[in-house]
């Protein structure tokens, strides 16, 4: 299996946080072993709630923080192109630390459980999976749930 992640992180983290990242990770991992995302590659970017809310007011026109977007390299109805011997960019992901460490303690579960479930939410969605309809969002989140559980991060 080969998942290329480029991780940036752009804030400032704890020594716990910085380890939860690990989780985020092996969440992509498998997200893409399921989904047989061989030989790809994705961008995740660590941020705070300001830098998010920009930039869901930017792309989306919301004013608010979110936890996740995801900006897909391809639309869902496009052929991915490639270059030979080089992964396939399937896009970025952009994670609101700050979203995460709340929604974790408001669920009652783990930042890294937190952390997994997000990465492989943006993931999904820079798969063209959705979740507009019942049946998207069912669909979606089963996957979810499916890819987290692999690796032990259910709730």
């Amino acid at each position: 299996m080969n998942l290329r992640i480029d991780r940036q992180v752009h804030i400032e983290l704890t020594e716990k946080e910085e380890q939860s990242l690990k989780w985020l990770d092996r969440a992509l991992l498998s997200a893409a072993e399921i989904e047989q995302e061989n030989h790809a590659a994705v961008s995740v970017q660590i941020v705070d709630d300001v830098t998010i809310q920009q930039l869901n007011w930017q792309y989306r026109q919301i004013d608010q923080p979110t936890d996740v977007l995801s900006f897909p390299q391809w639309e869902a109805d496009e052929e991915k192109l490639s270059i030979p011997d080089e992964p396939t960019i399937l896009g970025d992901i952009v994670i609101s630390m700050t979203r995460a460490k709340q929604q974790a303690a408001e669920w009652g579960h783990s930042l890294e459980r937190e952390l997994g479930f997000l990465a492989v939410h943006g993931f999904l969605h820079l798969l063209g999976y959705d979740h507009q309809t019942p049946e998207e969002e069912k669909r979606m989140f089963a996957r979810q749930e499916e890819i987290l559980r692999r690796i032990g991060l259910q709730r």
